[in-house]
């Protein structure tokens, strides 16, 4: 990973915990908060990814490590291999329904972007003009 993405990646995963710690409290879903941060490191990969000429996955991922519900998967297997099948169940159905909202922000966040990248892309371009 270059150097150059290692600040604006973690501002951007700054910004998702900081959305998911927020909304958090608010609802007794997790589906929310993680739709929300997914959402929010989307749009700001994606603008971050633009200014400093990187392919966004290189800011994605390491925003995205926090998030992954790794206890739930944890215990999930673990509650599969002591033979607690209902729970196994349970903590798996947690574990897909993360993953969903997570990608589903990354999509959303994708789509609204498409849509507003040739305005970032012109003021990079000026920006970049008048130094």
């Amino acid at each position: 990973m270059p150097r150059r993405v290692l600040i604006p990646a973690g501002i951007t995963g700054a910004f998702g915990w900081t959305v998911y710690l927020l909304t958090e409290p608010l609802t007794t879903s997790i589906i929310l908060p993680n739709l929300l941060a997914a959402l929010i490191i989307g749009l700001l990969g994606n603008i971050n990814a633009v200014f400093i000429k990187v392919p966004v996955n290189l800011i994605y991922i390491p925003c995205l490590v926090s998030l992954v519900p790794g206890v739930v998967i944890y215990a999930s297997l673990k509650d599969f291999t002591l033979g607690y099948y209902n729970a196994a169940g349970h903590n798996l159905i947690k574990t897909l329904t993360v993953a969903l909202a997570l990608d589903l922000g990354f999509a959303i966040a994708e789509s609204l972007f498409k849509k507003c990248r040739h305005i970032i892309s012109k003021n990079r371009i000026k920006r970049k003009g008048n130094l």
